[in-house]
């Protein structure tokens, strides 16, 4: 059976991923200092991270709406599936499975099914593989879903940033208690709970401290390394993402590690310098 993945951007995708053909990429927008950027191939780093430096306001990001979803689910494949952002962190979840149901009242009913990644960026990726993955084996279009379902279940990320200000004022860090003032130069270790909220981990007096102790949590939940893929995802930053690598090969033999840049809204969020763990 054929199939289609649609990812939404905060998603990256591998360059093995985009020229299959069976990956497609749902654009979060964002507004920063009075520009208006898609999330799409066009997407600059180095001119989003200058403009946002130069903003005296946080960007803002803005999800696909259901007609994009729905737009993306009317093609010839038989199995259809969409990852998005957390729904506790974004509204992308929630309009991808009203594109569903507009999908299949203009045109009847088909094997769509929306994964709420609980995570982000990298997270997104290691989902859309594994589904792409079971469909290569033949699964069916149930089995790939509760597959996949139970991938998530077992999926933990982490990330350690410069600034949690954008994730702040954005709303995305409801309920924790407050966070060190910046000025010690105290960095907090974060994870994603199991519903796909934000919560603190622990935290560390600098950068690289903090991405030691980052280590050190990612060990203390790790199981089976050797079935897993260690995914990395970092902001403006290869060298920090290469020593978390290391860091972590020097303590587990991993089936597979990647490492991406953070495409627009993974960038917004993580602001320059932040690294991200999936695992």
């Amino acid at each position: 059976m054929s199939y289609k993945i649609v990812v939404d951007s905060c998603g990256e995708l591998t360059e093995e991923m985009k020229k299959s053909g069976h990956f497609e990429t749902a654009s979060l927008e964002i507004d920063v200092n009075g520009h208006h950027i898609i999330d799409d191939e066009t997407f600059d780093q180095k001119e989003f991270l200058r403009l946002v430096a130069e903003s005296p306001e946080c960007p803002k990001s803005s999800c696909p709406s259901p007609e994009r979803y729905m737009e993306a689910f009317h093609c010839d494949a038989d199995h259809v599936y969409a990852v998005t952002l957390s729904a506790e962190l974004s509204g992308s979840y929630n309009s991808a499975e009203l594109g569903k149901k507009l999908y299949q009242e203009e045109y009847g009913e088909k094997d769509i099914y929306v994964f709420n990644s609980r995570s982000a960026s990298i997270g997104e990726t290691l989902i859309a593989r594994k589904a792409a993955e079971c469909e290569e084996k033949g699964m069916s279009f149930q089995e790939t879903v509760e597959t996949v379902e139970a991938y998530i279940e077992g999926q933990n990320t982490y990330f350690v940033l410069e600034t949690l200000e954008t994730l702040r004022k954005n709303g995305r860090l409801t309920g924790l208690k407050a966070i060190v003032a910046s000025a010690l130069n105290i960095k907090p270790v974060m994870g994603a709970t199991p519903a796909g909220t934000i919560r603190q981990l622990g935290q560390a007096r600098g950068i690289k401290k903090a991405l030691v102790k980052m280590v050190d949590e990612i060990m203390k939940d790790l199981k089976d390394p050797m079935e897993k893929v260690l995914a990395i995802s970092h902001c403006n930053c290869p060298q920090r993402a290469k020593d978390v690598a290391e860091m972590l090969k020097a303590r587990a033999t991993f089936k597979e590690i990647m490492i991406l840049d953070t495409a627009g809204i993974s960038s917004m969020y993580a602001s320059d310098g932040g690294v991200i763990v999936v695992v």
